[in-house]
C-alpha cells in the first residue's frame, strides 16, 4: 500500500446536497439531528409489480428558469439532482461562473446506471418503429457519464472529467480518486459526488433480488441497520457534491475549509457471489484509509457504516467493525436507518452527513435500532442523537462485486 503521508493535505471547502432528508445543507443538518425518516410509499410501484413499494422520498427539482431548455433536454434525472447538489456546493465553496471560467476545476462524479431514458427509448421504438422519434436528449440521458457530462458543460469545468461506477460505494470512490488527484499535484480542485435515480423504472431488477423492506404499514421503520428484526434495505436516491480542494490553494484564495479528507482506502473482495460481503475486505479498507490517514482506531471518533438493513451484509460489517473498533470509544450509526440506501450516491452524500455532523457536534442516530443480533452487540451503536465534540470520522461503503471504500474524515 502506497502511503500518501507527507504529500499535499486535501480539504473540503464546498458541500451541497438534494436528498430526501432535505434540499440543501440547514435542511439535511437538522434532519439528520433530529432523527427524520425520509422514507415513504411510491403508489406507482404497486402498478408496475413491485414486491416492496417504499422509497427514500425526494423532491423533483424545477430547473425552467436556472436552465435553458436546451440544456435542461440532456440531463436525466439524476444529473438533475446532481446540479443542484454542485450549484450549493460551488456557493458554498465561495465559487462563482467568472471563477470556473477562468481557472480549470475538475469533475469526478460516481453514478453507475441510468435506467429511465434507456426504457424510455426502448418504449419510443417499440411504439413508433422510428429512431427519428427518440430525439437527441435522450442518448445523453442514458449513458452512465450522463451526470459528469452534464456537470463540466454546464458549470464550464475544464479539468479532470470522468464518471466511477463502482456500484454502491461509487461516490466514496469518487471523493478517494478526487483526493489521489489533488493530493499529487493534478488537480488544485475537483467537484467530486454521487447521483441516484429515485424513479420506479430504475430499481425494479432490485426488487426482484427480494432485497427491499416490505416494512410497509411503517415506511419511517422500515430501514434498520443493524437491528435484529429487520427485513431488507429501502432504495433511495439524490445527489451530494464536495467541492475538494488542495490545502494550499484554499487557504490563499481566503476559502473557508470545512474539514478535511485525510484518507481513503479501498479493497477488492475478490471471492464468493457478486453480492456475498466480506469481513476481511471491510476490515483491509477502513485499516487502510486509517493507515493513509496516520491514525488508529482509538482516534476514530465516529463511524458511519455502510450498513443498510439487510441480514447479511450488516452481519459482515459488524464482524470488521467489531475486529477494529470493540470496546473502543467510537460511536457507530448507519444514516441509512433515515435515508435508505442512496445507492451510486451513497458514499458522497454519507461524507457530506459526516462533515455536517463533524461541524455541529453531533453523531446522528441510528433509528429503529431496538434489539441487537449477536453481531451488532458488540458494537457502540448511536440509537439517538449524541451531542459530543467530533474530530476523526471514519466513513464506509461497500458494493456489488466485492468494491469497497473508507474515507476518514478531518476537523481542521
Amino acid at each position: 500500500m502506497v502511503s500518501f503521508l507527507g504529500m499535499g493535505r486535501v480539504v473540503i471547502t464546498g458541500m451541497g446536497i438534494w436528498s430526501c432528508l432535505g434540499t440543501g445543507l440547514d435542511q439535511v443538518r437538522d434532519s439528520l439531528f433530529s432523527g427524520k425518516s425520509g422514507i415513504g410509499i411510491d403508489p406507482t410501484r404497486k402498478d408496475y409489480g413491485y414486491r416492496s413499494l417504499l422509497t427514500g422520498i425526494v423532491e423533483h427539482p424545477v430547473l425552467k428558469g436556472l436552465l435553458d431548455r436546451r440544456l435542461r433536454a440532456g440531463m436525466s434525472e439524476e444529473a438533475e439532482y446532481a446540479f443542484m447538489a454542485s450549484r450549493e456546493a460551488f456557493t458554498n465553496a465561495g465559487i462563482d461562473d467568472d471563477y470556473l471560467l477562468a481557472n480549470e476545476v475538475g469533475v469526478i462524479f460516481g453514478n453507475d446506471s441510468s435506467a429511465k431514458p434507456v426504457i424510455e427509448t426502448n418504449r419510443i421504438m417499440e411504439e413508433y418503429k422510428d429512431s427519428a422519434m427518440v430525439g437527441s436528449g435522450l442518448i445523453f440521458q442514458s449513458m452512465n457519464s450522463t451526470v459528469n457530462m452534464n456537470m463540466s458543460t454546464v458549470f464550464h469545468l475544464r479539468g479532470v472529467n470522468f464518471t466511477l461506477s463502482a456500484a454502491c460505494a461509487s461516490g466514496s470512490h469518487a471523493i478517494g480518486i478526487g483526493y489521489m488527484m489533488i493530493q499529487q499535484g493534478l488537480q488544485d480542485m475537483v467537484l467530486c459526488g454521487g447521483a441516484q435515480e429515485t424513479n420506479y423504472l430504475s430499481m425494479a431488477s432490485f426488487d426482484a433480488l427480494s432485497a427491499f423492506s416490505v416494512r410497509m404499514d411503517e415506511p419511517a421503520k422500515a430501514s434498520r441497520p443493524f437491528d435484529r428484526d429487520r427485513d431488507g434495505l429501502v432504495p433511495s436516491g439524490g445527489a451530494a457534491a464536495l467541492v475538494l480542494e488542495d490545502y494550499d490553494h484554499a487557504v490563499k484564495r481566503g476559502a473557508t475549509i470545512l474539514a478535511e479528507v485525510a484518507g481513503y482506502g479501498f479493497s477488492s473482495n475478490g471471492s464468493g457471489g457478486i453480492s456475498q460481503p466480506n469481513s476481511d475486505a471491510s476490515f483491509l479498507a477502513m485499516s487502510r484509509a486509517m493507515k493513509c490517514a496516520g491514525v488508529e482506531p482509538d482516534d476514530i471518533d465516529y463511524i458511519n457504516a455502510h450498513a443498510t438493513s439487510t441480514p447479511q451484509g450488516d452481519m459482515f460489517e459488524a464482524v470488521a467493525l467489531a475486529r477494529l473498533f470493540e470496546g473502543r470509544k467510537a460511536w457507530i450509526s448507519s444514516t441509512k436507518s433515515m435515508t435508505g440506501h442512496e445507492c451510486w450516491m451513497a458514499g458522497a452524500s454519507e461524507a457530506v452527513y459526516c462533515t455536517l455532523m463533524l461541524n455541529n457536534g453531533f453523531v446522528a442516530p441510528n433509528i429503529n435500532f431496538e434489539n441487537p443480533d449477536e453481531y451488532s452487540a458488540k458494537l457502540k451503536i448511536a440509537a439517538d442523537t449524541k451531542q459530543t465534540e467530533l474530530r476523526t470520522i471514519l466513513s464506509n461503503s461497500f458494493g456489488f462485486g466485492g468494491t469497497n471504500s473508507a474515507l476518514v474524515i478531518k476537523k481542521i
